[in-house]
């Protein structure tokens, strides 16, 4: 069973989802990179309102669409949205100030903040081996953000635009930490549906509260790709939450680092990015400690499970 309580049926289902979801993820960043320096506000507002019309369709296919919005926390899921669209929109800004595969790699120091974030906050015990691939993980984050602050110390323009989205990226790989501990907590009584919709209805009025601060004037292909950025959105948060159902999340959450090849490939056919060889040896490092992050997981989990069965009940 999965945390959620649904039946693992097919582990290899439930890693071809978490790849497809990857590729969506993907293209959404895809797309909001090509589609220019528009202010994050206006781009959070695209990405989360038309992220709604698949999460909608797919809530009705599920007959779930009445219930949808049903929560017990309102408070709770309005003050995850406001963390959650905080982090979304350092995250597009950085996208267009960062190479795309460097922006999606430094994306990469989010689940080792979470083991962070789990111990100072929640009061998590994390023993020598997680603190170590942590501490791993961000050695590979120094070695990715090392040309930027030597550019920065030269005081070029290029230098300056990439510092200051790479500190944006950092920002929302952190602010993203403290979304996945919400999330954790909400779970706990919401359906992850319900979580999901909350989220893209928050980050979508709150955008809209940005248009005072100056969005632009966009062209019918911005539009476009706007539009298909919250599509790609939608589907891929779909994608990735019914991969869960068919398999453990240590089997799945591996895959997450397929993106770094795809944004390889498509930074360099799209935008013409070749990933500098900081980039390449960095983000190995980085996913060599999330993976073991993950394995470590999944050994506790398996340890927690076996002293369960073996403590008699009083």
């Amino acid at each position: 069973m999965t945390p959620g309580g649904h039946h693992v049926s097919n582990p290899l289902v439930g890693i071809g989802l978490k790849i497809v979801s990857v590729a969506f993820f993907v293209g959404m960043q895809t797309c909001i990179k090509a589609s220019g320096q528009l202010p994050a506000g206006q781009i959070v507002f695209f990405r989360s309102f038309f992220a709604i019309i698949p999460i909608i369709a797919y809530l009705a296919y599920r007959r779930e669409l009445r219930t949808a919005m049903h929560t017990a926390r309102p408070l709770g899921q309005i003050f995850r949205g406001l963390v959650g669209v905080s982090s979304m929109g350092l995250g597009f800004f950085a996208l267009t100030r960062l190479p795309l595969p460097e922006a999606v790699t430094l994306g990469y120091a989010q689940p080792l903040l979470v083991v962070v974030f789990s111990a100072l906050f929640l009061g998590e015990v994390i023993r020598v081996y997680r603190w170590s691939a942590v501490c791993v993980g961000l050695v590979g984050i120094a070695v990715i953000s090392w040309p930027t602050l030597t550019l920065f110390r030269s005081g070029g323009a290029l230098g300056n635009e990439e510092f200051v989205g790479m500190i944006a990226v950092l920002a929302a790989a952190a602010i993203a930490a403290v979304a996945v501990l919400l999330v954790r907590d909400l779970v706990r009584t919401e359906r992850a549906a319900t979580i999901v919709l909350w989220f893209s209805l928050t980050a979508s009025c709150m955008a809209l509260l940005s248009i005072p601060f100056g969005w632009q004037a966009v062209s019918t292909q911005q539009v476009l790709l706007l539009i298909l950025s919250g599509i790609f959105g939608g589907l891929g948060q779909i994608l990735m939450t019914t991969a869960y159902r068919h398999a453990e999340a240590s089997t799945v959450a591996p895959f997450e680092y397929t993106s770094m090849l795809l944004a390889i490939a498509i930074g360099y056919l799209a935008f013409g990015n070749i990933p500098t060889l900081y980039t390449l040896v960095g983000g190995t490092i980085v996913i060599g400690a999330g993976i073991f992050i993950v394995w470590r997981e999944r050994q506790l989990g398996i340890e927690r499970k076996a002293a369960i069965r073996v403590t008699p009940p009083e």
